[in-house]
């Protein structure tokens, strides 16, 4: 079974060596609960996609920093990532290859985020994207509380951060390969 540590109680310093290592993580952020891992690490990430018997889609990423997605990602309106951080998922266009290929594969577009919550700024240390997405299984509903979280996901992944009960929603996508961009899902 996996470590869990309450969000107030971690220890930033192992937490970075730990997301740098590839360590699986579900952890909080500004929306719900989700499942990622060092988005350059792609044996990582194949165990995330294992957990989520999520095969063919591509995953987001949580963004290190804006400098991170204006160098790697083209961004044709820059007010869309002045929002960030925030319950966001912007579609961007890929300008070079700055993820393990199993992260989107066969895609030109990669999803990116930056959640307004405490644990995005260990991810900014850490300086790697870091894989975003629900920790529910695809299809389901999401997870807002650690004790929603299915044993068979729980006993797959190394760290649980525990940060209470999260009232909020899935981020809004916005499509921003589109003029004008689409929105793809929106909070409900």
């Amino acid at each position: 079974m996996p470590e869990i540590i309450d969000f107030k109680d971690i220890n930033k310093n192992d937490i970075i060596k730990r997301i740098k290592a590839g360590e699986i993580f579900i952890y909080p952020t500004d929306t719900i609960y989700g499942i990622g891992c060092n988005a350059l690490k792609p044996a990582s990430v194949q165990l995330i996609k294992d957990i989520k018997k999520r095969e063919d889609r591509p995953f987001s990423i949580i963004a290190p920093s804006k400098e991170w997605i204006n160098k790697n990602l083209k961004v044709p309106n820059k007010s869309y990532i002045q929002k960030l951080p925030g319950p966001y998922t912007y579609i961007l266009e890929v300008k070079k290859r700055a993820t393990a290929r199993n992260v989107n594969p066969g895609y030109k577009t990669l999803g990116v985020r930056i959640p307004n919550h405490p644990f995005t700024n260990l991810v900014k240390s850490a300086n790697v994207p870091f894989i975003t997405t629900s920790v529910n299984l695809s299809g389901q509903k999401p997870i807002r509380s650690i004790k929603e979280i299915p044993r068979s996901i729980k006993k797959k992944v190394d760290i649980i951060i525990d940060n209470g009960y999260l009232p909020n929603y899935p981020s809004t996508i916005i499509d921003l390969t589109h003029t004008p961009p689409k929105l793809i899902t929106r909070r409900l």
